[in-house]
């Protein structure tokens, strides 16, 4: 045979037979057979990859994995090496389970598929737990209305203990990202909720009246779960809670109370109430009692970076500038909060529900 018809033999030889250049590399998957077992190596028949050793290191780190195998039984590993000092391919047991696994987690991501999530333990961002023996992690901002703390999000505290109750809790969530190379896996509860909440939401429409009972109160609000279906729950912002601003949500709403609130808003499956459109405006019949140029007395109620709160009677709040006093501390030294003070009414804004206040200082 020629050299022009030994080079088409060979071209159409690997053409038929393209395992014969299948070479291995670190970091494959491969399948084999127990050849032989024991407490320092595991041999293991890769066909036609020849013969791979598992190592006293990785057997104790896979005591699970190993522990009931026998002659013969098939053994899924990752290479590490492909030609060692002995001549052998060298096999990981620990390495190909971890990426067999983060290969099924992407699969459920793939699928947006449901999971079960357990939580181990949390930290100040949220709550830790497994998914395929993978650390996942759930950030607080991730969490359903059902589970999201209904506390101060300044207080580290009471968001510790509102998390802390999560720890063991079934949650059902959905995987949001994945990157194995650098170990990360976040899970939200928010992702696998949403579906049913934007359903739950369609019950309801924008100017609906709905009573319900308090199950949270922060600083930005409070959560109200309907009595008519405790799956849903709505929140009433700070801001629309009374007609005048409100520094503490407490001051006029409290965990348990049974309140009418009206839906101001629908928008994916969130549902927003409140009261103070349920209440009569103050405001309306404001300019008969406060007028410009007015001498009027009120209490300090709280400071804002603009200036002061001032409450001229249990509806109506009125404002200072900070300019009046030349800068934040001055203003503190002259106005402290709670005790009253005599102020001239600088003007009065009914559309935009503003009282400028200059200070009258005592005679």
């Amino acid at each position: 045979m020629n050299t022009t018809n030994n080079k088409a033999y060979l071209l159409q030889l690997l053409k038929s037979r393209g395992d014969i250049l299948s070479v291995l590399k670190v970091g494959d998957l491969v399948t084999g057979a127990v050849l032989e077992g024991g407490a320092n190596k595991i041999v293991v028949d890769l066909g036609k990859h020849g013969t791979g050793i598992i190592y006293r290191g990785e057997i104790q780190n896979a005591r699970e994995l190993v522990k009931n195998l026998k002659i013969g039984d098939p053994v899924h590993a990752k290479v590490v090496e492909t030609d060692n000092s002995e001549g052998v391919v060298e096999l990981s047991l620990t390495e190909a389970g971890r990426q067999k696994a983060w290969a099924g987690i992407k699969e459920i991501q793939d699928k947006d598929e449901v999971i079960k999530f357990v939580p181990k333990s949390f930290n100040k961002g949220g709550l830790i737990g497994e998914l395929h023996g993978i650390q996942a992690f759930l950030p607080i901002s991730q969490l359903g209305t059902a589970n999201y703390p209904k506390v101060s999000t300044d207080d580290r505290t009471q968001i510790a203990a509102a998390l802390e109750k999560l720890v063991g809790k079934e949650i059902e969530a959905k995987i949001i990202d994945v990157n194995p190379r650098t170990n990360k896996l976040i899970v939200s509860e928010r992702a696998a909720t949403e579906i049913s909440l934007k359903e739950l939401a369609k019950n309801y429409s924008v100017g609906q009246i709905i009573e319900g009972v308090v199950s949270g109160v922060a600083d930005f609000g409070a959560f109200v779960k309907f009595t008519d279906n405790p799956e849903v729950e709505g929140l009433i912002h700070v801001s629309e809670l009374d007609y005048k601003v409100v520094d503490n949500p407490k001051e006029i709403i409290n965990v348990d109370d049974v309140v009418k609130a009206k839906i101001i808003d629908i928008k994916d499956g969130k549902i927003s109430l409140s009261l103070k459109a349920l209440k009569e405006d103050p405001w309306q019949s404001l300019a008969i009692k406060y007028k410009a140029g007015a001498v009027v007395k009120g209490s300090a109620y709280a400071y804002h970076p603009f200036g002061a709160i001032i409450n001229l009677d249990k509806e109506i709040q009125g404002q200072i500038h900070v300019s009046e006093f030349g800068g934040v501390e001055e203003m503190k030294k002259e106005i402290v909060l709670g005790k009253e003070y005599k102020f001239t009414i600088e003007s009065v804004n009914l559309e935009e529900k503003r009282i400028n206040l200059k200070f009258k200082p005592a005679a």
